[in-house]
């Protein structure tokens, strides 16, 4: 539920280097075909570590984005749903330095029971440039940021039709 980590002698990614602030996204070889929250978190990379071998474990995680549904009176649309490419901005105030970028997709058509939510996540390695001082709060770890039955991961986004949604985790952290 973290990121992905590689065997013994396998190639991992490349870390990419980005100004605070710029744009930042990844591209599905697939559409996105579930309904479902869309949300982007980071982690600063402790010294003495690089963005290429930390595994981003403990409380480091800090929420940079969160797109949940439109709401309507004949249901729930997802900015998402059918998109090959998802982006988000940088944080302009985060200090320079080594992060990790997790993209989290979760799945909730099958969410009215706990457990039925279907999270998909892919991360990144990022060398930010620029940038400002600010500390990013409200940080969480994975796996624990999330429970089966927290009310943006059970919920049945069908009927009766929801009037408001609450995306699981911590708020949004803003500049």
């Amino acid at each position: 539920m973290r990121c992905y980590q590689l065997a013994a002698g396998n190639e991992g990614a490349k870390t990419m280097t980005v100004a605070a602030g710029s744009t930042v996204g990844f591209i599905a070889d697939a559409s996105v075909s579930h309904p479902g929250v869309l949300q982007f978190y980071m982690a600063k990379v402790p010294a003495g570590k690089t963005a290429d071998s930390w595994d981003g474990s403990g409380s480091v995680w800090f929420k940079i984005f969160s797109q949940g549904p439109n709401i309507g009176p004949s249901g729930l649309t997802w900015p998402s749903q059918g998109a090959k490419q998802v982006t988000t901005t940088i944080p302009s105030c985060i200090p320079a330095g080594d992060y990790l970028l997790r993209v989290e997709h979760i799945a909730l058509h099958s969410a009215s029971a706990a457990g039925g939510a279907q999270p998909y996540v892919s991360c990144a390695q990022l060398t930010v440039t620029g940038g400002g001082n600010k500390t990013p709060s409200n940080l969480v770890s994975f796996p624990g940021a999330y429970s089966p039955s927290d009310p943006g991961l059970m919920i049945n986004i069908y009927y009766p039709v929801p009037t408001s949604y609450k995306a699981p985790g911590p708020a949004v952290f803003t500049c």
